[in-house]
């Protein structure tokens, strides 16, 4: 794989992974639009990890709330840091259940332009009425465990390429009444326990292969990740402080348009 081609794998995916526009379907395209052999899970998930670090820094203040607010309290139900960690976990477990059965049993079966094209369109159209129609009445305080529960559900169908991790988190946020940049945040947080349990996965991959070339190009997509994803978090929520997820629709849209007009055509 050449430079230009892990340039440009990485960021797409460093910008794509927490806007609502689907990073995997990305991702699968490319090979498809330009003649360029498959990436394979190895480097998605190497380009991943680098957006993983990325939201690190960005919610460090977040992350280390965690374990220190909880520093002397015995009763974790008042303690903002460890119930939000708590409620991450717990929106993380269908995925990690679901996930694991489509990794070992469909593998690579739902990498195609025409379910990237559709899921990009009807989710899409998911995310427009979300943010459209749902009264808007609850903080990332207001969390509880059925509402990251029905998150964590949502977040099943991300694992259809072009449904979008963000998209379907935020959507089923914005239905339950969360504002647009705390569902944005509630969303990030849950990319951190799912990348992992994805990572881990597909590190065992990497080493398998015995490829110094492999591994090489997975850290070299890592780090650009890294900086793309940065950017597009800072832009992500300065957005959403002044605006709505309409242009987000609007571009899965026209791209959903294109991809299915050209599967079919």
């Amino acid at each position: 794989m050449t430079l230009s081609q892990l340039v440009i794998i990485a960021l797409i995916q460093g910008i794509t992974e927490f806007l609502p526009v689907s990073s995997s379907g990305h991702l699968i395209l490319i090979p498809n639009l330009t003649g360029w052999r498959d990436q394979g899970l190895v480097i998605d998930v190497a380009v991943h990890v680098g957006t993983l670090a990325a939201v690190i820094v960005f919610l460090w203040r977040d992350i280390w709330s965690m374990p220190r607010r909880g520093v002397g309290q015995k009763n974790t139900s008042r303690n903002a840091g460890l119930r939000l960690l708590g409620q991450m976990l717990i929106a993380t477990l269908p995925l990690v259940i679901v996930g694991a059965l489509v990794y070992r049993y469909a593998g690579n079966t739902l990498r195609d332009p025409a379910v990237v094209g559709w899921a990009t369109l009807g989710f899409g159209g998911l995310l427009y009425l979300a943010d459209k129609y749902t009264i808007t009445i609850n903080r990332l305080e207001h969390m509880t465990w059925g509402r990251a529960l029905i998150i964590g559900c949502a977040q099943i169908f991300a694992l259809i390429p072009g449904a979008s991790r963000a998209g379907t988190t935020i959507t089923m946020a914005r239905w339950l009444g969360f504002e647009r940049v705390d569902a944005a945040r509630f969303s990030m947080l849950l990319s951190i326990p799912a990348i992992i349990a994805a990572g881990a996965a597909a590190t065992l991959d990497l080493l398998e292969s015995g490829s110094e070339q492999v591994v090489f190009e997975a850290v070299a997509a890592g780090v650009m990740a890294f900086v793309a994803a940065f950017a597009a978090m800072i832009f992500l929520i300065k957005w959403l402080r002044r605006a709505t997820f309409a242009p987000f629709v609007i571009y899965r849209v026209v791209l959903a348009v294109v991809i299915l007009a050209w599967v079919y055509s």
